[in-house]
């Protein structure tokens, strides 16, 4: 089975760190995010991946060649500086053949368990399946048990229990790639919506740990999760 790694943004908001490398090279312990994220699927027996590139795209191929890890083949592609997500898939399409494979951004961990996944995935037989999470709010929250709020509750960055968001975590069936239209098409957008309104796409709760690396806040979360010896994500 094929992984395929979404790795062509541009990741502006993560400031300096992105300037001269793509995202998915920022490190986290001494390793790029995107080693990461591929030492949970060689977790699961998933050895085999595809890498969408884009900006700075030549960075992630010399990245993987100077690499040289026995442990994975990785395949990176130019799928152009300005594709948007969908039509970053459209363009290797002819890479994947009719296997299932599955597919995540270049700037997440979590300890998703994949194989679990993959279980659910062929059991409800749809053309995509993806993993659901529960964000946390980066701020506090104030419970009002009075109208005038004179005795109130409050919580430090709940866990949002009513709301469950796309983690990036996907498994997906190759004929779901025939409703992106072209280079323009953000499969966040038309294309999932669509296959949410066919009644193809399935999602699997994930209550553990997700995190995804937008920010330099974020990049600090993790790198000190990672001293501490306190990673969830590592799962190997």
């Amino acid at each position: 089975m094929k992984a395929v790694i979404l790795a062509g943004g541009q990741g502006t908001r993560m400031g300096e760190e992105t300037q001269l490398r793509p995202k998915p090279l920022v490190e986290i312990g001494g390793h790029p995010i995107i080693w990461h994220i591929l030492k949970l699927y060689r977790f699961y027996g998933i050895s085999d991946f595809i890498v969408c590139a884009g900006y700075a795209g030549q960075m992630l191929a010399d990245h993987f060649a100077r690499e040289g890890n026995p442990d994975w083949r990785v395949q990176v592609v130019d799928t152009g500086l300005d594709t948007a997500t969908g039509g970053r898939l459209k363009r290797i399409r002819h890479l994947l053949g009719d296997d299932t494979f599955c597919m995540t951004y270049g700037d997440g961990v979590a300890d998703v368990d994949l194989k679990a996944l993959l279980e659910f995935h062929r059991t409800h037989r749809k053309l995509v399946t993806v993993t659901a999470v529960q964000p946390v709010l980066p701020f506090g929250v104030i419970t009002f048990h009075t109208l005038g709020g004179g005795t109130v509750g409050f919580e430090e960055k709940p866990r949002l229990h009513a709301v469950w968001v796309n983690s990036g975590f996907f498994v997906i069936e190759p004929p779901a790639l025939d409703v992106i239209e072209g280079d323009d098409s953000a499969w966040e957008n038309g294309p999932l919506t669509r296959l949410a309104r066919d009644g193809q796409l399935a999602a699997f709760r994930h209550q553990g740990f997700w995190h995804c690396m937008d920010t330099p806040k974020d990049r600090q979360s993790l790198e000190h999760a990672w001293a501490a010896g306190q990673a969830p994500w590592k799962v190997w």
